[in-house]
């Protein structure tokens, strides 16, 4: 259910063209009735026509996918699905994180090994 709630959330904001590019579970929120809301929006864009070029300085390294760690500064959606689909690992993972690198490089051998 979480996950579903999750891809909920996400499905709203990239329907309204927002990117929120920090997911991780300490910016997922649940309350008592077990309803999760997406938070932190702090480094959230706005993105669409015209191409942006994006900063590759984003979202926390272990949930960050390869194309930004290795520098590209065009992306859209993928950028929170890739960080969804960590989330969802680490979920089935008994919170172990799936990619838990030390820096990037480190972070890029995890993902391609």
């Amino acid at each position: 259910l979480f996950m579903y709630q999750l891809l909920r959330g996400l499905q709203f904001c990239h329907k309204h063209n927002v990117l929120h590019r920090d997911l991780k579970p300490q910016n997922l929120l649940i309350n008592d009735n077990g309803e999760l809301k997406l938070a932190d929006f702090g480094l959230a864009r706005a993105y669409g026509i015209p191409v942006r070029q994006y900063s590759a300085e984003v979202v926390t390294l272990w949930y960050r996918p390869p194309d930004v760690l290795l520098g590209a500064k065009l992306y859209t959606t993928s950028i929170d699905i890739w960080s969804a689909g960590c989330i969802f690992a680490e979920m089935s993972n008994v919170g172990r994180p799936l990619f838990p690198g030390f820096d990037v490089e480190d972070q890029l051998q995890r993902i391609f090994k």
